[in-house]
């Protein structure tokens, strides 16, 4: 049996992630998909998928 692990760190970083992507969405329009493999990342580890 697994032990619940807690998702908080990672979900702390994924808004981090989702708030650097809009910044980089507003400012640099170019440069957003820079902030997605973050955002995806932790957001797949915040929801205990990967």
């Amino acid at each position: 049996m697994e032990a619940n692990k807690s998702t908080a760190k990672y979900w702390a970083i994924c808004f981090f992630w989702l708030a650097v992507m809009i910044t980089l969405l507003v400012v640099y329009r170019e440069f957003f998909w820079l902030a997605l493999p973050g955002t995806v990342t932790y957001f797949a580890k915040a929801m205990d998928l990967m």
